[in-house]
C-alpha cells in the first residue's frame, strides 16, 4: 500500500481544499520510547503526513536544532535499524498516515540499497528523502525503491532552474519537496511571496503536489505558506520543543504534540474563504 498512502492523502487534501501539515521528528530523540509516543500522537495532533529523520553524524542540510536532535538520538543509541523498528511500531497502530524517512545516503549504502528498500517497505514506510543523493547517481536507489513500492521524494530549491527541474522530477513520486530558502534548516524564514511562483513552477514541471519546508517555525508562517503550497513541512520548531522540554524537565511528548497541534490548526484554517491556490 506504500505509495498509495501518499497519493490518497494528497487527493483527500485536495478534495478538502486545504494544504497538508507535514511534521518532521527525529527518530530516537530524546530516546526511543519517547520518540515512539510522539510519532503515535502526531496524527491526532493534526499531522497529515510524518517525516521521520534517521540520525546521522554529519547532517549537512540541517541547521543547529536538527543537528542537536541527531546528536541526542545517536547518544541514546539510535540506529537505522532502530529507526525502522520505530516505523514498524507506528504502522502497527496506524494504517493510513503516510510515513516518510528522511536522511543521508551513507547509512543507506552501508545497509545495502536493496536491503534498505525491502526493510523500509516491510516497516510500513511510504517514501524516502535522501538529502545528499543527486539525481545523476540515484538510479540504483530509485530502482530498488520502485521494486519495493516506496516513493523516492526529491528536493527542489530556489536555485533549481527549468532545466534542472526536469532532472529533479524525472523519477520523483508522491510529491516534490521544495526547499524554500537557500541554506540549512531552521535558520532563515520562508517568504510566501517568493514561494508562490516557485511552487507553481515545480507543480508544472512535475505534475505532483509540492510540499514546502525549511524556514517555517510559527503558526503564522505555516498558514502563509499553506495558502500557496500543497503541504507545509515543519521540523526545527518541533525538535526545539524536545530540547526545551528536556532542559526544563517537562513532559516531552505533551510539549511537542501541543506545538504540532498549533501548527496543524493554522495550516487547516489558512485557506478559509480562499477559492484558489
Amino acid at each position: 500500500m506504500s505509495r498509495s498512502r501518499i497519493e490518497q492523502r494528497f487527493a483527500a487534501l485536495k478534495a478538502e481544499g486545504r494544504a497538508g501539515f507535514v511534521a518532521y521528528v527525529m527518530a530516537g530523540d530524546p530516546d526511543a520510547a519517547t520518540a515512539l509516543k510522539i510519532l503515535q500522537g502526531l496524527p491526532a495532533a493534526g499531522a497529515d503526513l510524518i517525516e521521520l529523520g534517521f540520525p546521522f553524524s554529519d547532517p549537512m542540510a540541517e541547521g543547529p536544532p536538527i543537528q542537536r536532535a541527531a546528536q541526542r538520538a545517536l547518544a541514546g543509541g539510535m540506529t537505522l535499524t532502530g529507526t525502522l523498528a520505530l516505523a514498524r511500531k507506528f504502522r502497527d497502530g496506524d494504517q493510513t498516515t503516510p510515513l516518510i524517512l528522511m536522511g543521508y545516503m551513507n547509512l543507506v549504502l552501508h545497509r545495502g540499497i536493496e536491503a534498505f528498500a525491502r526493510d523500509a517497505a516491510a516497516a510500513g514506510v511510504d517514501g524516502l528523502i535522501v538529502v545528499d543523493c543527486p539525481p545523476e547517481e540515484a538510479g540504483p536507489l530509485a530502482d530498488a525503491l520502485d521494486a519495493a513500492d516506496v516513493s523516492l521524494i526529491r528536493l527542489a530549491t530556489p536555485t533549481s532552474d527549468d532545466a534542472r527541474l526536469k532532472v529533479v522530477v524525472k523519477r520523483t513520486s508522491g510529491f516534490v519537496y521544495y526547499v524554500s530558502v537557500a541554506g540549512v534548516t531552521g535558520v532563515k524564514e520562508a517568504d510566501e511571496t517568493a514561494v508562490a511562483p516557485a511552487v507553481a513552477r515545480v507543480r508544472k514541471a512535475s505534475g505532483m503536489p509540492v510540499a514546502v519546508g525549511f524556514g517555517i517555525k510559527t503558526p503564522e508562517r505555516a498558514a502563509a505558506i499553506a495558502r500557496v503550497a500543497d503541504a507545509v513541512v515543519v521540523g526545527s520548531a518541533l525538535v526545539d520543543e524536545v530540547a526545551e522540554a528536556v532542559d526544563m524537565n517537562e513532559d516531552v511528548t505533551r510539549r511537542v504534540l501541543l506545538k504540532a497541534e498549533s501548527l496543524a490548526k493554522a495550516v487547516r484554517a489558512a485557506r478559509i474563504g480562499q477559492t484558489t491556490v
